[in-house]
């Protein structure tokens, strides 16, 4: 190569920003350009900051730590290159000086020159992309853990939601029942007494109030399903209850059978004949489906 020819091929070598340096099949460096140059000099380089004659294997061979450290890996896909083994070596390896973190690309590539068993090994400042990926994990981390805190307290507020929503039920079940059980009988009992008319108003105000206390679920009830009868629909609540069939006929004052052939109505006119559902869970459904909603 004619010293023009050389001229030329350095400017050009030396107009590259990465840090390169061409290595002979023994890894000694045989050229650098401005950049790699410039990065020995900056960096306390004890050596002539070309380092044109080191040998670049030997110093990754002497700066090994680790059978697979960065220095190991470097200096074995290098060799392959050398050998024709790959046709490329790449690889992203930190650089850290005690002022800063730095993270570097390195390339290694054949020499495109007939005849030639040389390598061009190029150094690529990443710094930037390194940091911009390493503050973005942190921001995903970030997101996850507040999204796996959020997670915690949904899983928390539909705890309490659900027990809420049980406790709800609960008492209301526990309020029909008393009422039903220790108010109702007796109501009813003084309804069949020949009453003066001033103390039977007063008899049916109670009977009247009492039903309005037990009207959420009537209401919702009679709301969903308006063909049910005003009897069906003391039938249904009842059932609702946990009542047998003998306990509705004392109650109600009908026979066992009449109340049979009104839970079979129910069960006709909410759609559930012939499913083999339980009316009772049905029932208590309605009163779920409302809270959700």
């Amino acid at each position: 190569m004619n010293s023009a020819a050389l001229t030329v091929w350095q400017v050009a070598l030396d107009s590259i920003s990465a840090h390169v340096a061409i290595l002979d099949h023994n890894g000694l460096i045989l050229e650098t350009n401005r950049a790699w140059r410039e990065f020995g000099t900056q960096n306390g380089i004890t050596i002539e900051p070309s380092c044109i004659g080191l040998n670049y294997l030997e110093t990754c061979d002497r700066a090994s730590r680790e059978p697979f450290d960065e220095s190991t890996v470097i200096a074995a896909g290098i060799r392959q290159v050398i050998r024709g083994e790959i046709q490329e070596f790449f690889i992203n390896y930190p650089c850290h000086s005690p002022d800063e973190e730095r993270w570097f690309a390195l390339r290694v590539v054949r020499f495109r020159e007939p005849n030639a068993n040389k390598v061009i090994m190029s150094h690529e400042n990443i710094t930037p992309l390194m940091k911009a990926q390493r503050t973005l994990a942190e921001r995903e981390q970030a997101i996850r853990e507040q999204a796996e805190k959020l997670e915690e307290t949904n899983i928390a507020l539909r705890v309490l939601l659900d027990h809420r929503q049980k406790d709800r039920i609960r008492l209301e079940e526990d309020m029909l029942a008393n009422i039903r059980t220790l108010i109702l009988p007796y109501v009813q009992e003084l309804m069949e007494r020949p009453l003066p008319k001033r103390e039977r108003t007063v008899v049916e105000i109670i009977e009247e109030r009492l039903n309005e206390i037990t009207a959420p679920f009537l209401n919702r009830l009679t709301s969903l399903h308006q063909q049910l009868t005003p009897q069906e629909i003391k039938v249904a609540t009842m059932v609702r209850e946990g009542r047998s069939s003998e306990e509705m006929a004392d109650v109600l004052l009908i026979s066992k059978a009449a109340v049979d052939f009104h839970r079979k109505q129910i069960r006709k006119k909410l759609g559930m004949t012939g499913t083999g559902r339980n009316l009772r869970s049905y029932l208590l459904s309605l009163q779920t489906q409302e809270e959700v909603s």
